[in-house]
């Protein structure tokens, strides 16, 4: 079974796309929905954050995310060691994930594969793009957030210009019609190449 990345930036559609994947029959993972239940779940998890963060990373036994997201997106050092504790665990999970998948091969939805350096766990990337300022929109759109949340959130993300030649895939997201026909061309190829 291959393992496929799904990885774009802030507001560039990828779950949309994953979404269309799983519409084609395709197993697909979240990787941030599943973070977020490992980092919910997993005491082993809170344990970590909760030291790294303090006992506010939690109210009401939940993940504090507006008080995570205060504290992350001003401090890359921060941001790097959240994901140090959180990434290998998504990853174990999605590994055990895949091998209950009865299929050519599984897709993972994940942000940050190239900043992750985790290209070479996949054996395919797609990359989904589109244009900043149709990122911007989905996103005030979508989190009801300033302008300047999101372009600081971007800052921690590779331009897509440097991700392209990284990717096997490119799903440019301009509208949603022309995206699900390039999501059945890819899935076509991806089924060709296993």
């Amino acid at each position: 079974m291959k393992l496929v990345g799904l990885t774009g930036g802030i507001g560039s559609g990828k779950t949309t796309v994953a979404k269309m994947f799983a519409a084609l029959g395709v197993p697909v993972y979240n990787s941030d929905e599943e973070a977020k239940k490992l980092m919910r779940k997993s005491k082993k998890l809170k344990k970590a954050i909760i030291e790294l963060f303090g006992n506010e990373a939690y109210k009401d036994k939940k993940l504090n995310k507006k008080y995570l997201s205060s504290q992350i997106f001003n401090d890359s050092a921060l941001l790097q060691k959240l994901n140090a504790i959180v990434h290998p665990a998504v990853r174990n999970h999605f590994l055990k994930w895949a091998k209950h998948q009865d299929a050519p091969f599984v897709i993972q939805e994940t942000a940050i594969i190239f900043e992750n350096n985790m290209q070479d766990f996949y054996d395919m990337i797609i990359l989904v793009t589109a244009s900043k300022e149709s990122r911007l929109q989905r996103v005030m759109i979508r989190d009801g957030v300033e302008i300047e949340n999101i372009e600081a959130r971007m800052k921690h993300q590779l331009p897509d210009a440097k991700k392209i030649s990284l990717s096997d895939y490119i799903i440019d997201n301009i509208d949603l019609a022309t995206t699900a026909l390039k999501v059945k061309e890819v899935n076509r190829l991806l089924h060709e190449n296993r």
